[in-house]
């Protein structure tokens, strides 16, 4: 799909403009005089609307090609048929937002949040040009998504079936339980995408890279992945993992025995490429020092885990819940931390005594819209890490090693 059919908008000048919006602020706040936002085909071209609260608003029709969004609530919002092209959405809050038949080509999306967004083919009314909507033609239109970038976008249980996506950019997306039924993703960039248990029946992904990408529990049944980059995909985890004829859990009990005696019992383990997932979770267990690169920790409970000192380099943590825990030391180079929760995380440098010390070591981890609020960071190593969509706010960064 090239371009959107002709039909006629409603141009509005700025104080029109101006008196619908203070008007459905009143109405969101329940105060007199509200009225809801009802913008059916206005012509809002190249507008900035950016950070404004729209919620529930009805901009049915709309068009909105190159205009400026990023960072506005459009959570519940009807943006059937609206042409978006080209628009500046980063970080737009669509959950639950009506998009059927909407046209985001070339859109920008990154960190957006479209968790339950419905994104299925819109039946559109299209005006005739003499008779205006006396006569009626209604054209099934798909949504669009072509050359969108939606990089580290929030897209959980999304209804995509029959979008069509060709080249967009999905890298670090959460598409987990999205339903992409038939949906043309032809040379799509899929990089990192949670993809756990989507539905991708009948989806066209030729030439699409899907590197990293988790597949558990994905439904790829008659899907087309000709020329499709699969390298390093992550699937469903073991029912159980063995480590030399032990199981993982009696593995973990000796090296905690190791950290709780002070060396009297138990042993240091020395892992690598260990799936942890089967464990479920490994909340407040004491496991300093361990050593388990290129490890798998997807998706897991780490509340309050301590890992001092752990060598975790090249490990997998996206989405992981590592709220509080004892990181201060660790050495998480290369690790994949995007969607990870490091809220009040401590990841300052380790006294090894005498003066010495070790730092936490990010470097050339992806930490795509990680959660580092109020975590404790100082001097620790963010060299050439990728920090698009971090949440920062109130986290102690104070001598930090960052790219400026």
């Amino acid at each position: 799909m090239s371009s959107q059919p002709q039909q006629h908008h409603t141009a509005l000048d700025a104080q029109a403009l101006r008196e619908a919006l203070e008007a459905h602020h009143r109405y969101l706040a329940g105060r007199s005089g509200g009225r809801r936002l009802n913008l059916h085909y206005a012509d809002l071209a190249n507008c900035s609307l950016e950070g404004l609260d729209l919620r529930d608003a009805d901009l049915t029709g709309a068009r909105l090609s190159g205009a400026t969004l990023a960072r506005a609530n459009l959570s519940r919002a009807i943006l059937f048929g609206a042409d978006l092209r080209e628009a500046d959405m980063r970080h737009v809050n669509l959950k639950r937002a009506d998009l059927r038949g909407v046209c985001m080509r070339g859109a920008n999306l990154a960190g957006a949040e479209l968790a339950g967004c419905d994104l299925r083919e819109g039946r559109i009314a299209l005006q005739d040009k003499l008779d205006g909507f006396r006569i009626l033609r209604h054209e099934h239109r798909p949504g669009e998504l072509n050359y969108a970038v939606l990089a580290g976008a929030n897209l959980a249980g999304a209804q995509m079936s029959g979008a069509v996506a060709m080249t967009s950019d999905f890298t670090d997306a959460n598409l987990s339980g999205a339903v992409l039924t038939g949906a043309k993703l032809m040379r799509a960039v899929l990089d990192g995408a949670d993809l756990s248990h989507a539905d991708l029946g009948g989806a066209d992904l030729t030439g699409a890279s899907m590197k990293r990408a988790v597949l558990s529990g994905v439904n790829l049944s008659q899907a087309r992945l000709d020329d499709c980059d699969l390298t390093g995909v992550l699937r469903a985890p073991p029912p159980i993992f063995y480590v030399d004829d032990k199981s993982l859990s009696e593995v973990l009990s000796e090296h905690e025995a190791f950290c709780d005696t002070n060396g009297r019992q138990g042993q240091v383990i020395k892992l690598s490429e260990v799936d942890f997932r089967p464990m479920k979770a490994l909340k407040k267990r004491r496991l300093s020092g361990l050593s388990a690169p290129r490890s798998i920790f997807f998706g897991m409970d780490l509340e309050g885990v301590q890992l001092q000192g752990a060598d975790l380099s090249g490990s997998d943590f996206r989405g992981a819940n590592l709220r509080e825990a004892d990181l201060r030391g660790a050495r998480f180079t290369h690790a994949q931390l995007a969607r990870a929760d490091l809220r009040g995380a401590k990841m300052g440098p380790l006294t090894l005594g005498d003066n010495r010390f070790v730092r936490t070591d990010f470097s050339r981890a992806s930490l795509r819209g990680a959660d580092l609020r109020g975590a404790h960071a100082p001097r620790a190593r963010f060299l050439e890490a990728e920090m698009d969509g971090a949440r920062l706010a109130g986290c102690d960064l104070a001598g930090a090693e960052m790219e400026i």
